[in-house]
Order: structure tokens, then C-alpha cells, then sequence
């Protein structure tokens, strides 16, 4: 971990973003009456074989290194929370998708010797009090028979690991993809199915994408 008085630009450079992300999502949820059950989805075939050294929120830049990922940059947030709106503590959330070149992270994916290795394709957030997640990763870009989405897992306390995906909205292959389309009710398609906005006074052209998970049940204390 970087010490708290060694802040390293990449590092300074997250923070600063963070600020940013936070600030246009500083709204109000939904009423209790209005949530609905987040849709699971299958897990793929591609959740890394061989998890990276570096598994922190931050896919954009490994550890401290200077070049940085291949990608629009993206602020990835949003609250785990369950069926009652009340927010999950102590969710571990686990994203992992491919780079902008299509290839994942593992000894199967398509074009691997064209990965990025800048890229880190993994990450983990251990959520707090208000069960809000964050991640700085890049905008999801389509590979051969799928949509642009971002791989979900979320581990908690007395249950069994849940997966699901994060999809673009308005993103046209959404409606040639074979798993989108399975959630046949249009609301719980569009639970999964969020903007990825440009954030406002954002020099870099960064973007948010707020995707909110409303799980069926509270964890065990």
C-alpha cells in the first residue's frame, strides 16, 4: 500500500477522480417501494485463471507504473443493497472484463498475444457503511460474440458468491447479445443496463457510470 505521505501521482491522479465520480452521483436512492431485484447472470468463461499481484480498484494503472492503460477511463460506482434499500457492509465486490483489444485476462481469452499488458482486468472493493463500491476501470468494448459489459461477483458473509453483468446503454450489440436478451422483463434488463456519461469539467474526457445491485436478501452480521 502506498503510505499516506508518499502520494504518487498515479495515486493523486485517483483521488482527485474520485472527487469527481462522487460529486455527480451525489443523489438520493430510490425509495424502498421502487427497488427492484438486481437479475444474476452467468459468471463466463473467462473470471482470470491467475489473479494479478495488483488486485485493488484501480484497473486503468498497475501498482504505481507510469504508462497507463489503453482505454476511456471510467468511474465504475454505485451501492450494493438489499431487498429492504438498506446498504450491505463488508460486500466484496469483484469486477473483471476485457481490455480495449477484446482480450481478458486468462490462458483462454481471444487474441492474448495482443492483450494489454497495462491493463489490469481485475479488481476488488470491500464496501463500508453506506455499501457503496468504486472502481476506476476503462468504458467495455466488445469482443466476438458479445456485447461491451463488465463481469460482477459479490461475495458475502453466509452466502454463496452471486455474479451478474453491467452492460451500455443505448450500445447497439445489445440487442444481437444472446445474454442481454435472456432477461426477457425490460426492467430487470435495464437494472443491468446503465449510462456511461461524460463527467462534467473532467479535462481527461473521463466518464461515470453509476449500476447500482439490489441483492434479495441481507447478509449475516
Amino acid at each position: 500500500m502506498t503510505p499516506q505521505n508518499l502520494i504518487t501521482p498515479s495515486r493523486r491522479h485517483f483521488i482527485k477522480g474520485f472527487g469527481l465520480a462522487a460529486a455527480y452521483f451525489s443523489v438520493r436512492g430510490a425509495f424502498a417501494e421502487d427497488l427492484m431485484l438486481t437479475p444474476s447472470q452467468t459468471e463466463g468463461p473467462f473470471y482470470p485463471d491467475h489473479l494479478p499481484l495488483d488486485t485493488d480498484n484501480d484497473l486503468v494503472v498497475i501498482n504505481d507504473e507510469l504508462t497507463p492503460a489503453v482505454g476511456e477511463v471510467t468511474w465504475l460506482s454505485g451501492r450494493i443493497l438489499d431487498h429492504h434499500g438498506d446498504p450491505i457492509r463488508n460486500a466484496l465486490v469483484e469486477i473483471w472484463q476485457c481490455d480495449n483489444n477484446g482480450a481478458y485476462l486468462h490462458t483462454g481469452t481471444t487474441n492474448k498475444d495482443k492483450r494489454d499488458k497495462h491493463f489490469q482486468g481485475f479488481g476488488r472493493f470491500l464496501t463500508g457503511s453506506t455499501g457503496e463500491y468504486l472502481f476506476r476501470t476503462i468504458k467495455p468494448v466488445p469482443y466476438p460474440g458479445r456485447t461491451p459489459h463488465v463481469h460482477f461477483a459479490l461475495k458475502m458473509k453466509g452466502h454463496e458468491r452471486w455474479t451478474t453483468q453491467c452492460y451500455i446503454q443505448g450500445h447497439p450489440g445489445n440487442e444481437k447479445d444472446g445474454i442481454w436478451k435472456n432477461i426477457k422483463n425490460e426492467k430487470e434488463r435495464a437494472a443491468v443496463t446503465v449510462p456511461f456519461t461524460p463527467i462534467p469539467k473532467s479535462k481527461a474526457g473521463e466518464l461515470a457510470a453509476k449500476f447500482d445491485i439490489v441483492m434479495g436478501y441481507t447478509p449475516e452480521v
